[in-house]
């Protein structure tokens, strides 16, 4: 192996973390180098990867093989994220952290604060901002062809019942989990603080139409109405009540210069572009997602995460999602449950 490969381990080796470690062993200027998880790799499903295994993150730092690695990726559940951060930081190893970043804003705040004082990198996982259509609308924003943005409505319809909500998994625990928005929801609504900017005047009505016997959480569906700071309204309708299969993520952006809704299972089609003045370019395709699979949505979208790694610690490029950007999601998800 080429000594000038960056070296990862990744903790969490449920899908998302498999998804992780197979983008690494894929990219050429890359290594994976441990695995990390509770369970045994048999259980797994991960015995094709011929890496040292650990039981956990503090028997790997503690290993001989802590010193050659450069990126600790974070997949383990939600309410692990932080503690996970500030342990591979305290090793001053950089960090790549699924979303969300933290289950409360105080937490992300202490890996933003560690992560300044040993001078390494924190990578917030976003990786929906890759899709085709996330990165033409952004340059659509970005570039003022709307005009002044009036209103923006966020529609999230899926389903997540008892297939997924499994007695023995941590999805559904309110302190691993976090509650719908974290899990399910906060790659959209990373999009809109991306697209947009913060909101302020939240209102939100959340209910639990039939995920009382599932999870630890009171919502499973909601309707949340706010402003955006830098002008316009807002609203985001939530639900994971949707009967057998996910129905939609969709945007829909109402524009002094026109309207664009963005729909599909995952937000990756284009279905309304109506500007003045402006022709559409042809998009490449987005990745297909399924509900229930390995790879959900636009979670193909990793390879995009790991490049953005490599690229940043060679001094190529800078990140693509930093991790304030990170703490702005949890604390926008935080004010919407407040």
């Amino acid at each position: 192996m080429s000594d000038n490969k960056i070296k990862f381990a990744v903790v969490g080796c449920g899908h998302i973390g498999k998804r992780h470690a197979e983008m690494i062993t894929r990219n050429a200027e890359s290594q994976l180098i441990a695995l990390v998880d509770v369970k045994s790799k048999e259980h797994l499903g991960i015995e094709s990867y011929d890496v040292p295994f650990f039981a956990s993150l503090e028997e790997l730092l503690a290993s001989d093989l802590a010193k050659q690695i450069d990126v600790i990726n974070i997949a383990s559940p939600n309410g692990f994220h932080a503690e996970h951060a500030l342990l591979a930081l305290d090793a001053h190893k950089h960090v790549v952290i699924e979303k969300p970043m933290a289950l409360n804003k105080q937490d992300a705040e202490k890996v933003i604060y560690k992560a300044l004082h040993v001078h390494k990198q924190v990578f917030a996982v976003m990786q929906n901002r890759y899709s085709p259509p996330s990165a033409w609308i952004k340059d659509v924003v970005q570039q003022g062809v709307l005009g002044e943005i009036y209103m923006v409505q966020l529609n999230c319809y899926w389903n997540r019942d008892d297939r997924y909500y499994k007695a023995d998994s941590w999805h559904g625990k309110k302190d691993l989990d976090g509650g719908t928005l974290f899990t399910q929801f906060s790659h959209f609504i990373d999009l809109m603080y991306w697209l947009f900017g913060d909101i302020d005047n939240i209102q939100s009505r959340l209910t639990n139409f039939n995920h009382s016997h599932l999870t630890e959480f009171k919502e499973d569906s909601g309707v949340i109405q706010f402003d955006f700071v830098n002008g316009g309204l807002g609203c985001i309708n939530f639900s994971t009540s949707i009967w057998d299969k996910n129905l939609e993520s969709s945007m829909t952006i109402i524009a002094e210069n026109g309207s664009v809704k963005i729909g599909g299972q995952y937000m990756d089609k284009v279905e309304v572009c109506h500007i003045k003045d402006y022709t559409m370019p042809e998009l490449a395709p987005t990745n297909p997602g399924n509900d229930y699979g390995a790879y959900k949505g636009s979670a193909a979208n990793h390879h995009f995460i790991i490049e953005n790694v490599v690229d940043v610690l060679k001094n190529r490029a800078t990140i693509t999602t930093n991790a304030l950007e990170g703490l702005k999601v949890v604390d926008i998800i935080e004010r919407m449950y407040n």
